[in-house]
């Protein structure tokens, strides 16, 4: 039986991602087989829509991947690529180090509390990123507040160097991205029945070993989602490793951007976008799977 209703709520997410999504991949897809040129827009299409059929059979007839071999033989494009995803995935680490403990207290506060820590970790979201960025090189500078409070309780005798360095972007990273790290492990744990924890101890598991094997492994689903929210937009991440990496970080998203901007190389830049995105979905691909999974267990 046909149902408006159904029909609707069907068409508005998949209308959200054929024109947010599939329409601006195309487009970037499209840059990405073309030439550079020096023009407005700096780029030369291979296909002309308004060439019907002829395009089309000429486009697959000389189908064009130069860019993409260009990358592949630059060392400086996949070098960015695993520096990239190696950073994501350390950043993911340390988040997950710092997180877990934060939503483990959250949620084994008692209940009127629960509301105020919680907006103490989304209230960060209320001031800008960038001038959440800016703020750290203030406090990671050579005279920052960090280098002055630690020269002032006779820890170091010289300033520390942890601007423009990998550090730095850690530092960055983990501060901008721990809420979406806290937030899904928290709505995991609070939902973990404590008579499983009593159960444990009864049984004659110490308080860390209930932990361990009763609630690590009931709250692996929170940590798989936010790990995957931090990782995915890590990996292109560019406004903190420019800000605090400097030169000598090594990002994708940083190549991105001067292909764009500074090169004018748009194909290229498409090209490096197109292959990102390949990346990415390996680990969406995964994070959906485990979502539906999730759900299929809670039915």
């Amino acid at each position: 039986m046909f149902n408006p209703r159904r029909l609707f709520l069907i068409l508005v997410p998949y209308s959200w991602l054929f024109f947010l999504f599939l329409v601006p991949f195309g487009i970037v897809l499209k840059i990405s087989l073309s030439d550079a040129a020096l023009s407005i827009p700096p780029y030369t299409p291979q296909f002309d829509p308004e060439g019907g059929w002829a395009a089309i059979r000429e486009l697959f007839s000389g189908f064009d991947l130069e860019n993409f071999i260009w990358l592949s033989e630059d060392n400086l494009y996949w070098k960015a690529y695993l520096s990239s995803v190696w950073i994501a995935l350390v950043s993911v680490l340390l988040t997950l180090l710092v997180g877990y403990p934060i939503a483990y207290a959250m949620a084994r506060s008692s209940e009127e509390w629960r509301p105020t820590l919680l907006m103490l970790v989304i209230l960060p979201f209320w001031t800008s990123f960038l001038i959440r960025v800016y703020a750290w090189i203030g406090i990671l500078g050579s005279n920052g507040y960090l280098n002055q409070l630690l020269l002032w309780s006779g820890v170091i005798d010289e300033p520390l160097v942890i601007l423009n360095t990998n550090w730095a972007v850690y530092i960055g990273i983990v501060y901008t991205y721990l809420p979406f790290m806290v937030l899904p492990i928290y709505a995991t744990l609070e939902k973990l029945d404590g008579d499983l924890l009593e159960a444990a101890e009864d049984l004659g598991c110490s308080r860390f070993q209930a932990f361990w094997l009763v609630t690590v492994p009931l709250s692996r689903p929170g940590i798989i989602a936010g790990c995957f929210l931090v990782f995915i937009p890590v990996v292109g991440e560019f406004v903190i490793p420019s800000l605090l990496g400097g030169s000598k970080t090594l990002m994708i998203g940083k190549i991105l951007w001067d292909e764009f901007f500074s090169n004018r190389d748009w194909p290229v830049a498409s090209a490096v976008a197109v292959v990102l995105l390949l990346i990415l979905i390996i680990p969406i691909i995964l994070f959906q799977r485990q979502q539906q999974r999730a759900q299929e267990a809670e039915q």
